[in-house]
């Protein structure tokens, strides 16, 4: 059978990424070889997938040169390649789609931005749903068939990651019941923060039960969490393939609204989400292990978190 190479640019964010999985999966299925465009930590987050991922440079110029390569490449593979849609744009702005025209690829991609003309195929883009319905439609409407989403994402983790997980789990003594957290988060939504303010208080109340906490800080966050996060086990410089390690090995994620919470859904973890002003119809993350704790304008107190968190873990500890 002909190999029907597709490019495929994937989203700017974490979590996109994450919920972005079911329709890249779908489109693998559906026989196309992919080759995924992204950012550098794609790399990391993808580990335990087979695909190949070509990190964007950066440059308006760079970017293009890369994508021209990579049509090059396909046509060798596949002559047919420019006489039918051959990418698909994951992300909505006009850039994305400006690049792909200009380095010669037939792109499908949602409205957006007034990107329009510059796309071989463009499609309106849903005005409610979910996140990762948005994704799994695009892809749906690329391989022509119309099918309901899967319940769960099913995040494959590379064997290597997972043993350095288990090998850091083993090295700070966490245990198989520990809770890991993620107190922070880097952007706002309608311009509100994300970050819940009682979440120092909380952990202190789970340390204070005997509960072992662990937390992976990002760029700049390692300062933060050793202030404001005593007796917190803090795994500094975790790439985003263990990170999903130490997720799939957890008693409890509890997390804002961050990347990093979609991913602990995605591999299956017991999600406490706590959010503020976003959205879950929209941004919740994807799974049934997930379990949202929201109650804005206000935001979760310390005892509802807590007897969430209780609750949870007793239901890990039956299972």
């Amino acid at each position: 059978m002909l190999s029907r190479p597709l490019i495929v640019r994937t989203c700017n964010w974490v979590g996109e990424t994450v919920l972005s999985m079911p329709a890249i999966n779908l489109l693998s299925e559906h026989g196309y070889s992919l080759q995924l465009v992204g950012k550098r930590w794609t790399e990391s987050l993808l580990a335990g997938h087979s695909w190949p991922i070509a990190v964007r440079p950066g440059s308006l110029r760079d970017n293009i040169a890369q994508l021209c390569q990579l049509r090059r490449k396909a046509l060798l593979v596949d002559p047919t390649f420019d006489r039918r849609a051959n990418t698909l744009l994951l992300t909505n702005s006009f850039s994305s789609a400006l690049e792909a025209r200009v380095a010669g690829l037939r792109a499908l991609g949602y409205k957006r931005d007034g990107r329009s003309l510059l796309l071989d195929r463009s499609i309106a883009l849903p005005k409610a749903g979910h996140a990762m319905l948005r994704y799994w439609t695009l892809a749906c409407r690329f391989v022509g068939i119309d099918a309901p989403p899967p319940s769960t994402i099913n995040w494959r983790i590379a064997a290597v990651d997972q043993q350095t997980a288990d090998s850091l789990i083993a090295l700070h003594s966490l245990g198989p019941r520990f809770v890991l957290i993620c107190p922070f988060a880097a952007t706002q939504y309608n311009k509100h923060d994300k970050t819940w303010p009682a979440f120092a208080e909380f952990a202190r109340a789970m340390l204070s039960a005997g509960h072992h906490l662990a937390a992976c800080p990002g760029p700049g966050e390692a300062a933060q969490l050793r202030r404001d996060f005593p007796g917190v086990t803090l795994l500094a410089d975790v790439g985003l393939g263990v990170y999903a390690g130490l997720f799939k090995r957890a008693a409890l994620a509890v997390c804002n609204d961050t990347g990093p919470a979609h991913l602990a859904a995605a591999v299956g973890a017991p999600l406490l989400s706590l959010l503020g002003p976003t959205d879950p119809g929209l941004w919740a993350p994807w799974g049934p292990t997930v379990s949202v704790l929201r109650r804005w304008p206000q935001w979760p107190t310390v005892g509802e978190a807590l007897e969430r968190s209780i609750s949870l873990l007793i239901a890990r500890n039956a299972t």
